[in-house]
């Protein structure tokens, strides 16, 4: 990304710290994806990581879409 702006940078990303999020890598199937906790074994897509293009044009897999998963209790 590229900015031009006679701003200081400072002042642009003066806030970028404060969004801290907890998110965690997991695999759907063949999918690999990042999201974020929403709840008890709910979580929010944040992005996609998949070397399959179909994968990202799956409507389910795109970042904002909620998933339900049960917590993997063999580890």
């Amino acid at each position: 990304m590229i900015i031009y702006s006679a701003m200081p940078l400072e002042l642009i990303f003066q806030n970028e710290d404060s969004h801290a999020y907890d998110c965690q890598e997991i695999q759907v199937g063949a999918v690999t994806m990042v999201v974020q906790a929403t709840g008890v074994n709910e979580a929010k897509i944040v992005r996609l990581i998949s070397p399959n293009p179909q994968d990202y044009l799956n409507p389910s897999y795109a970042p904002g879409q909620k998933i339900y998963f049960r917590p993997n209790l063999d580890r």
